[in-house]
């Protein structure tokens, strides 16, 4: 029975998903060791996570409906088969020297099993913690982005010992197993669940816990003006957070004169700031409401853009860069809480799926917008501006997010009085 399951270990198995498929991210530690072993340019090698990257959110867009119709079990096994066999695959490409099988491996069937894995578990953990849907998805997605500060050293030391391709086969199987592991005991909750302490709160009056805007289907979802307002929020934080993760050490080094050394531990410490966002601000959304995080998201980074390229401090420097890293985190983990409380649950991965377009996208204008400006001016000063000028829009997006809750509670309150009127 799926009531007697333990929600902490249903989070648990969630993160063993994501810190599987949060390898991806390590694909750095790959690029320079294959380039030089196969003889492949690092453009060409490089183009593999490119493939990967775009697939993700777009996969995750085309099989939501499936997630949801198939369940977490179902579509984490999928993820892991598609996912193990792409990384264990690029083994193989690497022992047959076929580039076009290298990224048919890890590009296209890693990318699949990515963008599959990583909405699997989230909506069932949003039915499993009706109480902390921030902190539950926050622990998810902290997984995700912890998954490539365990894989890196990992990788790296099994390359020198074993060879590129049995670096491969051992981690694309490792990953096998801990996807099948989580998927084993994940398993949604029964209709209308509830954990003990909040249906005593809720008896009690002793705390209110609030209702979601409406349950909607992801047809119903995407003909609303809020769920376009949200993908306009989620496609700006997401493109600033992937053009300062792209650029962040040479353009700290040429800003404010950081050493190659220095900028490389800035970037180690980026990487904390991207997990510790993701959780942090998710857990914080609990008790002051996501709408209230994209707010404070968006002011942060109008004073970050502003100030960057005003600034001379070092220090200051770097802090203006890892808050905007921990927005770009805190809105991956805040995202399938927000559509809960928005939408309602009941096609929650499908809509999740389709709001992560804006990762792909985001990951192909950050870095575009970003090279191109600073190729025409020569100069990174341009940059934080218009970045200033995006994030400023998404501030503005964000309050007419807020008025249009507001506006449909309204709307609810007023026909639940009609409808108890006409009752009476």
């Amino acid at each position: 029975m799926t009531a007697n399951k333990n929600r902490w270990l249903i989070a648990l198995s969630a993160i063993a998903i994501h810190l599987s498929i949060g390898g991806a991210y390590a694909y750095s530690v790959y690029t320079t060791p294959v380039s030089e072993e196969m003889g492949w340019s690092p453009t060409e090698v490089t183009i593999a996570f490119t493939i990967m990257m775009a697939l993700a959110g777009s996969s995750a867009a085309l099989f939501g409906k499936f997630v949801e119709k198939s369940g977490p079990r179902k579509s984490a096994m999928v993820s892991a088969i598609l996912f193990g066999l792409g990384q264990a695959g690029s083994g193989v490409a690497i022992a047959v020297d076929s580039l076009t099988l290298f990224l048919l491996t890890y590009g296209l069937a890693s990318g699949l099993g990515l963008g599959i894995g990583y909405i699997s578990p989230v909506s069932t953990l949003v039915k499993w913690f009706p109480d902390r849907r921030g902190l539950a998805t926050g622990l998810a997605v902290l997984g995700f982005g912890t998954g490539a500060l365990i894989t890196a050293p990992v990788a790296a030391n099994l390359m020198t010992t074993v060879g590129i391709a049995n670096t491969f086969y051992i981690l694309g199987s490792a990953y096998f197993v801990f996807i099948t592991l989580g998927a084993s005991y994940i398993a949604p909750p029964p209709e209308g669940w509830m954990p003990a302490a909040m249906k005593k709160n809720m008896a009690s009056g002793k705390k209110v816990f609030k209702k979601d805007l409406q349950q909607l289907t992801s047809r119903e979802a995407i003909k609303t003006k809020r769920f376009w307002l949200l993908w306009i929020m989620m496609l700006i934080n997401t493109t600033a957070g992937i053009m300062m993760i792209s650029v962040a050490s040479p353009m700290a080094q040429e800003v404010v004169g950081l050493s190659a050394a220095a900028a490389a531990t800035m970037v180690g410490i980026m990487g904390i700031f991207n997990g510790g966002g993701r959780l942090g601000w998710a857990a914080a959304s609990d008790y002051i409401g996501r709408p209230n995080v994209f707010l404070i998201f968006f002011l942060i980074q109008i004073v970050a853009f502003f100030t960057l390229p005003l600034t001379t401090n070092v220090i200051l420097f770097q802090v203006l860069i890892l808050l905007v890293v921990s927005c770009y985190g805190g809105g991956f983990s805040n995202l399938p809480a927000f559509i809960g409380d928005l939408f309602g649950t009941k096609q929650l991965g499908s809509i999740h799926g389709y709001l992560l377009t804006t990762w792909s996208l985001g990951g192909v204008f950050g870095p575009m917008l970003v090279s191109q400006i600073r190729a025409s001016t020569n100069s990174y000063t341009a940059v934080f501006y218009v970045f200033l000028g995006l994030i400023t829009l998404a501030f503005i997006v964000s309050i007419l997010m807020k008025l249009d809750i507001k506006k449909i509670e309204r709307e609810t309150r007023k026909k639940q009085q009609e409808d108890e009127a006409v009752n009476y």
